[in-house]
C-alpha cells in the first residue's frame, strides 16, 4: 500500500474517533460501536440508481376517501388512529374531517374564528384516540385547542408561556400524557415534551451542537425596509422510528434517535461538520424502512434574482449491503412504471410510517389506460370519478 493510501486510511479513522468522542461526550452514550450508527459524507453523489418496488419492502394500505356533499376536502392526513383519520384541506380552511379507517364519512366540524374555542390557523392537528382528544395546534395565536371526537371544545393552552415565542411547528402523540413538539426557531432546545393538559414542559430535549441553523434564506431590501425569505418546503424533524423517535436538528452533526428512558442514542452522523461549512449541505431524512433509508442533502443558498437554488441530491442507504445508492421507486401495483417520490411522503405514527396521496383523477385516467395491476388499486379505480376525494396510500413496515 502507498503512503498517500495510508496517509487517507489514517484521516479516515482520526475522523471517525473524533466523531464518536464528540457524539459520546455530549449525550452520555457509551458501549457502543461503530456499527451501530451509520456516517454519511454530506457532499457526495450517488450517480449509481438501484431500481425499488414500493412493496418489496412496505407494506401498503389503500385508503378511498368517501365524496359526498359534506365530505368534499384535498385530502390531507393529519393523523390516523385504529379507527379514524383526520383529513384537512391544503388553503387550511378550518374544516375538519374525521373518517373511519375504511374512508367512511363520520363527521365534520369547523371552528375557524377569533375565540376562545377557535383556531385561526391550523399547522398539524394530533389524534389521542383512547382518550377521544383531537389536538389542533393554531399557528398564529400560537396555542393547542383540543376538541372531542364529535368536534366539541375541551379545553386549549398556549405553545408557551411567551406567547410572543414562535409557536410549535410539529406535534405528535407522545404517551398517554404527552405531545413530542418540534419548535423550529428555538436557537437552543427545539424538541420537547409537553403535557396533554395544559400544556407545560416536561421534558426539554437537548441536542447539543456548536451554532443555530436554519435551512432558509433571507434577503432584505434597504430601499423599503422589507424582509424576504425563502425555505425549500417541508423536512421530517420528528420520525416515529421502531418505537423511538427520530429527531433531526440541522445544527448537529448527529440525527439522534430519543429513546423510552429519554436518553439520545446516535443514528446518522454527518461528515463534513454542518460548522465547517459556507453554504451548509443540510441532511434530511425522507423515510424509514427495515432495510432502507431514503435521505436528501440540500444545499443551503438561494438567489432572489434568479429565483433558483436549494440544490438537492436524493440518495438512500441499504442496510443490508451496507452501501449508499441513488434510486427509483415504482408503485407495484401498476403495469406501467408508476414513481414514488419519497419527499411528498409524511410521518404518521408508529403503525404507520408515511402517507402518500393518489389523486382521483389520475387513477380513473390510469383505470382506462389499462395500467393498473389486478387487485385493491383497480378496484378502486374503477367506482371512483374524476372529482372525488384523493385515495390514501399508507405505507408500513413489513410484518
Amino acid at each position: 500500500m502507498s503512503c498517500k493510501a495510508n496517509m487517507k486510511k489514517i484521516n479516515t479513522c482520526l475522523l471517525i474517533i473524533i466523531i464518536q468522542k464528540l457524539v459520546f461526550g455530549c449525550v452520555g452514550v457509551s458501549n457502543q460501536s461503530n456499527d451501530d450508527f451509520i456516517v454519511i459524507d454530506v457532499t457526495k453523489n450517488y450517480p449509481s440508481k438501484k431500481e425499488l418496488i414500493l412493496q418489496d419492502f412496505m407494506d401498503v394500505e389503500y385508503i378511498a376517501l368517501e365524496t359526498n356533499d359534506e365530505f368534499i376536502n384535498q385530502g390531507v392526513v393529519q393523523d390516523i388512529g385504529k379507527e379514524i383519520i383526520l383529513v384537512t384541506n391544503r388553503n387550511r380552511d378550518g374544516d375538519i374531517f374525521i373518517y373511519d379507517r375504511k374512508g367512511k364519512a363520520l363527521k365534520k366540524f369547523n371552528h375557524l374564528g377569533q375565540g376562545g374555542e377557535e383556531y385561526t390557523y391550523i399547522t398539524n392537528i394530533s389524534l389521542d384516540e383512547n382518550k377521544g382528544e383531537i389536538f389542533v395546534s393554531d399557528h398564529f395565536t400560537r396555542k393547542i385547542v383540543i376538541f372531542d371526537l364529535n368536534g366539541k371544545f375541551i379545553r386549549s393552552f398556549n405553545h408557551k408561556e411567551d406567547r410572543n415565542a414562535i409557536g410549535f411547528r410539529e406535534i405528535f402523540n407522545y404517551d398517554s400524557e404527552n405531545l413530542i413538539c418540534y419548535d423550529q426557531f428555538n436557537e437552543e432546545i427545539a424538541f420537547v415534551l409537553i403535557s396533554k393538559q395544559n400544556g407545560s414542559i416536561t421534558k426539554e430535549i437537548q441536542i447539543p451542537f456548536k451554532e443555530k441553523k436554519f435551512l432558509r434564506q433571507v434577503v432584505r431590501d434597504d430601499s423599503n425596509g422589507t424582509v424576504s425569505s425563502k425555505t425549500p418546503g417541508t423536512f421530517r424533524p420528528v420520525t416515529p422510528y421502531n418505537g423511538n423517535w427520530i429527531l433531526l436538528e440541522f445544527s448537529s452533526d448527529t440525527v439522534y434517535q430519543f429513546m423510552p428512558d429519554h436518553s439520545l442514542l446516535p443514528f446518522f452522523v454527518r461528515t463534513p461538520s454542518i460548522s465547517s461549512m459556507n453554504p451548509e449541505v443540510m441532511l434530511l431524512l425522507r423515510l424509514t424502512s427495515d432495510r432502507y433509508y431514503f435521505m436528501e442533502t440540500i444545499r443551503n443558498e438561494f438567489n432572489f434574482d434568479t429565483n433558483s437554488g436549494f440544490s438537492r441530491n436524493y440518495f438512500m442507504y441499504d442496510k443490508q449491503e451496507n452501501i449508499f445508492l441513488g434510486y427509483t421507486v415504482y408503485n407495484g401495483d401498476f403495469i406501467i412504471k408508476k414513481e414514488i417520490y419519497m419527499n411528498v411522503t409524511k410521518p404518521v405514527n408508529h403503525e404507520i410510517e408515511s402517507w402518500y396521496p393518489l389523486q382521483a383523477y389520475q387513477l380513473v385516467e390510469s383505470n382506462k389506460n389499462g395500467e393498473l395491476k389486478d387487485g385493491i388499486l383497480k378496484d378502486i379505480a374503477a367506482k371512483l370519478v374524476e372529482d372525488d376525494n384523493p385515495v390514501i396510500m399508507l405505507l408500513k413496515h413489513k410484518k
